[in-house]
């Protein structure tokens, strides 16, 4: 089965229209790709060994993120993988969200209560 990456402007789950939004929360929730973000925050690019490790995802499954990641036109693939201009843009998209998840996670209380 092929796999397509969410593109704006295609349907995608949720959206029949493909608002870019729609695209970018589908491409998101799939299995492992904002680990695979995480792990390629560095400026130094990886291997897939490396980055199959880190991000403990089956090859499968990596295989078919990295696949997503570059149709999307965040991935590049020169001596190794790394992001390209506009993933960068997106790890600092998302940092307002990560500071806000950590203002949240004070203000719940713990799992465990």
């Amino acid at each position: 089965m092929k796999t397509v990456a969410p593109i704006p402007g295609r349907p995608v789950r949720g959206s029949s229209t493909g608002r870019p939004i729609m695209a970018a929360l589908d491409l998101f929730g799939r299995r492992g790709l904002l680990r695979i973000l995480w792990e390629l925050r560095g400026e130094a690019p990886l291997t897939f060994r490396a980055l199959a490790s880190a991000a403990e995802l089956p090859p499968g499954t990596l295989n078919v993120r990295l696949k997503e990641l570059k149709a999307a036109g965040l991935l590049v693939t020169e001596a190794g993988y790394g992001l390209t201009p506009m993933g960068r843009d997106l790890l600092a998209a998302l940092e307002p969200l990560v500071l806000w998840s950590e203002a949240w996670a004070k203000a719940v209380p713990p799992a465990d209560a």
